[in-house]
């Protein structure tokens, strides 16, 4: 799903790529709340401030149409929109036990991003649970990884356009200056 806000603002001409749990976080009495808020403040910001926004959340109505998608369907539509995107942010949870909550695709689409040479601007708790892999906590060593502690974006969302601003600065500069692709 591609939204664009009429309004122009920071993040204006930005596709932002914003991404989370479902399958693990669709239970019995419906979507985790506070991951449902934390990826709908982030994807109402985005808008907000101009940036176009791809989203299995908004598009799957967080877990309400995720059985009218099939596995091909989401694999090709989500890798689509790491390849069109400017920025991925995806948004890992822990649970109440401190372990990350599971999303198999979010990782993934991380895995996509790095290797596409995606900026990531990734929303969880700071410093990273014992839980989170090695290659989770390392993956600022191999790709442009900019970080954003969980509560700290919970409290402050604006956060998030300083942090995508910030990892996209070079790309941006490079569009102004007429360096073509």
């Amino acid at each position: 799903m591609i939204t664009t806000h009429g309004q122009p603002g920071p993040l204006t001409g930005l596709d932002v790529f914003i991404g989370g749990p479902i399958q693990h976080a669709i239970l019995p009495d419906g979507f985790v709340g506070h991951l449902q808020d934390a990826i709908s403040t982030a994807i109402r910001t985005v808008r907000d401030s101009g940036g176009n926004v791809f989203s299995a959340h908004a598009v799957e109505q967080f877990g309400a149409k995720t059985a009218s998608f099939t596995p091909d369907q989401v694999s090709v539509r989500d890798y689509r929109w790491m390849q069109k995107c400017d920025v991925f942010v995806p948004i890992l949870p822990v649970l109440d036990d401190r372990t990350l909550r599971r999303t198999d695709g979010t990782h993934v689409e991380l895995g996509w991003a790095t290797a596409m040479g995606r900026p990531v601007v990734l929303i969880t708790t700071q410093p990273f649970v014992d839980s989170a892999s090695h290659l989770l906590k390392g993956l600022h060593r191999v790709g442009a990884v900019h970080t954003i502690d969980f509560d700290e974006f919970s409290g402050s969302p604006g956060l998030l356009i300083s942090s995508v601003l910030e990892a996209t600065r070079q790309q941006r500069e490079a569009v102004g200056a007429g360096i073509p692709a």
